[in-house]
């Protein structure tokens, strides 16, 4: 498998760089099983994505001044998401799940072993699924977030793992709302920490074809791969 490696200053210049090489070098086939079966799409193999200050605002991207593209994702959606993630209770009706019944019961008790315990350990790590998940039509696609503090930077780190990554709709609301709930379990734990970095992994960060398009356009180029 190819590995990307992309470091970007906050979530927005990650979104795009992000982007422009899943447009440029991401792999492209056809949906057998999964959303939209039957599309296509441009996926990188392995993508290693790391955000060195996701706290900078805005935490969403935004498009260029003077351009009718819409954005990916606003404040308003990341607030609704958020909810999804740290809410047991915030799942609908036609929901198999949301990331909040697997997270709610972990997220107090990792503020607590930072806090109580101090910050040298590798054990706060929250997990998202169960064995249930995989008979799922749509299981999980977050599936992990692992926390990290060094005790001499005080900084709250962010290790998430994605099986499934729709970079357009998923990854700016999904990494926003994650930041969010950093800051608030940086506050938690209080002791001077401050939210830090936010490393992302995938095997699955990937474009839908109806996608293409509008990507390109935001690239500012035209042509399906851009390279015209």
């Amino acid at each position: 498998m190819d590995i990307t490696f992309i470091e970007g200053r906050d979530i927005p210049d990650a979104w795009f760089q992000c982007l422009y090489q899943v447009m440029e070098r991401g792999r492209e086939y056809v949906i057998d099983r999964g959303s939209y079966k039957g599309q296509k799409r441009r996926e990188f193999e392995f993508v290693v994505v790391k955000i060195n200050y996701p706290e900078t605002r805005p935490i969403v991207p935004t498009m260029p001044e003077g351009s009718n593209l819409p954005p990916p994702a606003d404040m308003e959606f990341v607030n609704s998401y958020l909810d999804k993630l740290v809410c047991a209770y915030s799942k609908a009706e036609r929901e198999d799940y949301t990331y909040g019944q697997f997270l709610e019961p972990q997220i107090p008790e990792v503020i607590r072993m930072y806090r109580d315990e101090g910050f040298g350990t590798n054990q706060a790590c929250m997990a998202v699924c169960d064995p249930r998940s995989v008979f799922l039509d749509d299981p999980p696609c977050l599936r992990q977030i692992d926390t990290r503090i060094y005790p001499d930077e005080k900084k709250l780190h962010f290790v998430l793992y994605f099986r499934s990554w729709d970079l357009w709709g998923g990854f700016p609301p999904n990494l926003a709302g994650i930041q969010l709930l950093k800051e608030y379990m940086s506050d938690e734990i209080g002791g001077g920490v401050e939210p830090g970095e936010t490393i992302a992994v995938s095997k699955g960060l990937h474009l839908y074809d109806m996608y293409f398009e509008v990507a390109n356009l935001r690239l500012g180029r035209s042509g399906e791969k851009g390279l015209e």
